[in-house]
């Protein structure tokens, strides 16, 4: 059982049982790649729903909306399509963000040098299921 105070606090509108099954699908893409460093699940507006990361989990997610409707903007007004995905490189790892259907956004994090190419289909993957999993709701 997840017991920790922020996912108690988290994601209002979204039940503890399906804030669970998120951590869960979390936690198993954490597993399933040892580059990934943090996950975290918000709402498109963003409300902190989950996170496994070390710091900054409010801020994170917060940030996590911005990114989302930039990117959306972007695609948009460019007219390239649905947005996919939007990755972040930076000197000390990546920051990647991926729609998990309408309503929210998962973050993953990872170190320099990480599998970029199996980083998106993980994390494509895995807001695939977070989308599922809300759905049901």
């Amino acid at each position: 059982m997840i017991t920790r105070p922020w996912l108690k606090r988290a994601g209002k509108g979204i039940p503890m049982d399906l804030r669970r099954e998120i951590h869960e699908e979390m936690l198993l893409l954490r597993g399933r790649t040892n580059e990934i460093t943090g996950v975290l699940t918000c709402t498109v507006d963003g409300m902190l729903v989950t996170a496994d990361l070390a710091e900054n989990v409010d801020q994170t997610a917060a940030l996590t909306s911005a990114v989302l409707s930039m990117s959306r903007r972007m695609t948009d007004l460019t007219r390239i399509g649905e947005l996919e995905e939007t990755l972040i490189s930076a000197t000390r790892g990546f920051t990647a963000h991926y729609a998990a259907g309408p309503k929210l956004v998962l973050t993953v994090l990872a170190v320099p040098g990480a599998n970029l190419g199996l980083l998106r289909i993980e994390g494509r993957k895995t807001a695939a299921k977070i989308a599922a999993i809300v759905e049901r709701e």
